[in-house]
């Protein structure tokens, strides 16, 4: 899938198994009824992130994930931006393996692109739930 691309901005970060993870965002994509157009994964540090936030969103903090919506119709497509910092910290804060929780980053960042949100309790929720669900499916890719 030459439309799902990955990129290191200004920090030393090569997502491991890249074509089980295409695949996966593939089938998370057509299992919520979209195709993928271009999808650019951005691994970059906390105060790159952070300029991005204040930038564009207008926000003073940290986080792990921005991803900027550019979709059409059932086409997904956007940059993820994701500070491999932020990703690192949350693994030990939720004593997760480091790839694990990248793995829950970049398929959240799908489910954005996908039309799910997380301000509310209820959709932090179904969020989680979802993300879940994929993690599972890629554990049965080869």
């Amino acid at each position: 899938m030459k439309n799902i691309l990955f990129y290191s901005e200004n920090v030393n970060y090569i997502l491991p198994h890249k074509n089980k993870i295409r695949n996966l965002l593939k089938i998370l994509a057509t299992e919520e009824g979209k195709n993928i157009g271009q999808l650019s994964y951005i691994f970059c540090s906390d105060d790159f992130l952070l300029e991005i936030n204040k930038q564009y969103l207008h926000a003073d903090y940290l986080t792990d994930v921005i991803t900027f919506d550019y979709c059409e119709k059932n086409v997904v497509a956007g940059d993820i931006f994701i500070s491999v910092e932020r990703v690192k910290e949350n693994s030990m804060l939720y004593q997760q393996y480091f790839f694990d929780e990248m793995l829950r980053v970049v398929v959240h960042g799908l489910l954005h692109l996908c039309g799910y949100k997380d301000k509310q309790e209820q959709e932090q929720q179904q969020m989680r739930e979802k993300e879940n669900y994929y993690i599972e499916k890629y554990k049965t890719l080869l």
